[in-house]
């Protein structure tokens, strides 16, 4: 019985300085972090562009769904404005299309806002009317924008995207928003959205919410073929 005890003593007595060693081991540090991201993107120009080199004008900023994601930027084309663009529709507004080169990431929103940035710099872009939309994993990032940057955007639009729920109060109160969503969506489900605007709409946000009865995720065929949704764009502008 004795060595038993004599034995639990020494154990404990080799733990203690252990312990001891483990908490200098907490230091504190500093390390700044560059994080890069290259981003290929489409920009698009209304015809009446270069009629006036005076005139600023909207920018409707566009993130792509997951499909759409990786090196090739010609897959852009596949839905939403570039699709149309490519098949000739004109816009009275520019289009920034950018593409998330990562096949199984989020969108790196820091970067689409610097190359937002560089864009409205370096060309004739009213910045009080600049729009935000997305569809599917473009739509998540789209709410993920609104969030962050809440006095960036003068319109938010958002096709079957994951929506932030918690962080619904973080959006400006005054941004005109519009979201559509299939209610057989399998990817995300339509209880996503239902569930977003419901939240803000108890805040007092103006959303308008368009749910297609019968459709799956690919809800942004409609939505994006809808003409007043660009008029409604059109009409808004920052304060």
């Amino acid at each position: 019985m004795g060595n038993r005890v004599w034995l639990i003593l020494g154990l404990c007595l080799l733990l203690i300085p252990q312990g001891c060693s483990s908490q200098k081991q907490l230091i504190e540090g500093e390390e700044e972090t560059v994080v890069t991201e290259r981003l290929q993107y489409y920009l698009y120009f209304p015809e009446d562009y270069e009629e006036d080199d005076k005139k600023r004008f909207p920018l409707l900023l566009f993130l792509h769904g997951g499909g759409e994601s990786g090196d090739s930027l010609a897959v852009l084309k596949k839905n939403g404005p570039p699709k149309m663009l490519d098949e000739g529709k004109q816009f009275p507004f520019m289009v920034l299309a950018p593409q998330n080169p990562h096949k199984k990431q989020w969108w790196n929103v820091r970067a689409v806002i610097q190359l937002l940035d560089t864009i409205t710099t370096h060309h004739r872009v009213d910045p009080k009317r600049i729009y935000l939309s997305g569809l599917s994993r473009g739509g998540s990032a789209a709410w993920e924008l609104a969030v962050q940057y809440p006095d960036r955007f003068a319109a938010l639009a958002v096709v079957c995207g994951m929506a932030p729920v918690p962080y619904a109060s973080w959006i400006n109160k005054d941004l005109p928003i519009w979201v559509f969503h299939g209610t057989e969506d399998r990817s995300i489900p339509f209880s996503e959205s239902d569930t977003m605007v419901a939240a803000l709409r108890q805040m007092g946000y103006d959303v308008t919410f368009t749910a297609y009865e019968g459709v799956g995720h690919n809800s942004w065929e409609q939505a994006y073929q809808t003409e007043a949704l660009y008029d409604w764009m059109m009409e808004q502008k920052l304060d």
